[in-house]
């Protein structure tokens, strides 16, 4: 078993977004981001998995496939499917963890 605590250590990056790798294998992914107030993640999307998004901390503006942008804040789940595109900006200090599907080949950290 492997025990992770997700509200310490956290890195903020002043140039931009932080991505956190804290469990990678062949299952799945689990990658903890941070944001600063006013940094945002462009738009893109993960075209072979769904994505599911557990707010740890603060409050940011999220969109999906659909465009239209949604306030959400800690202890909320967002769900996109395979390929959605979705956009994030934070409105202020922003923490979140994504989950993934797994990468064929890769082990755990």
């Amino acid at each position: 078993m492997e025990i992770i605590n997700l509200l310490e250590n956290w890195q903020f990056n002043p140039k931009g977004a932080h991505a956190e790798p804290l469990h990678v294998d062949k299952d799945g992914r689990a990658i903890l981001f941070t944001l600063e107030a006013g940094q945002s993640i462009r738009e893109h999307n993960s075209p072979s998995s769904p994505l599911y998004i557990v707010i740890l901390k603060g409050k940011g503006s999220f969109s999906g496939g659909d465009g239209v942008e949604q306030t959400v804040g800690p202890n909320m789940l967002l769900v996109f499917d395979p390929a959605e595109n979705h956009v994030i900006r934070a409105l202020d200090e922003l923490v979140f963890v994504g989950f993934l599907h797994g990468v064929s080949g890769a082990w755990a950290n």
